[in-house]
């Protein structure tokens, strides 16, 4: 492992954790989760939407509300550190299965970010979503209805991800 530092592996780790933290609020739908991973001054841009970290977590909860399910699984991801500042890569396949119109939408792209440690703590200052591809198919969902024992899982803090210690 030449010419990586501890301090190196730290950090990435910690700039790893805010997509993941990301991804969980957008799936627990979320928004404290959501708005936690900014810097207050970030800027954001998702297509039409441009804005500040409240603002986006407020459009994001609007916006996912139309689904019952959604899921954000996170890719490689590509870091550049630099001192206090960094830039990220950060590759995305993202699941949505409309409540009531009987479709499921994938979309797969990368988030462009930019973070800056302030206080020892790394923030997101602006998040770029580029996306690459999309598909929308009818929801096929059987396996529930044939497996009702199924462990489902909630948009809300009822989920078991939330009480670990009872899984």
């Amino acid at each position: 492992m030449s010419g990586y530092s501890l301090q190196q592996l730290a950090d990435e780790a910690e700039l790893r954790a805010l997509s993941a933290t990301y991804a969980r609020g957008l799936d627990r739908h979320d928004r404290e989760l959501v708005r936690s991973v900014f810097a207050d001054d970030a800027t954001t841009h998702y297509g039409s939407f441009r804005g500040g970290p409240d603002e986006m977590a407020g459009m994001a909860m609007t916006a996912l509300k139309a689904y019952s399910a959604t899921q954000h699984v996170l890719g490689q991801i590509n870091l550049t550190i630099d001192g206090d500042a960094a830039t990220g890569e950060v590759y995305f396949q993202a699941f949505h299965q409309h409540a009531t119109e009987g479709f499921d939408r994938f979309i797969c792209g990368r988030y462009v970010d930019r973070y800056v440690r302030r206080d020892g703590r790394w923030w997101m200052t602006h998040r770029t979503e580029v996306v690459d591809w999309t598909r929308t198919e009818p929801t096929a969902d059987a396996y529930f209805a044939k497996r009702p024992e199924t462990v489902r899982g909630t948009r809300d803090r009822t989920d078991l991800s939330y009480r670990p210690d009872e899984a």
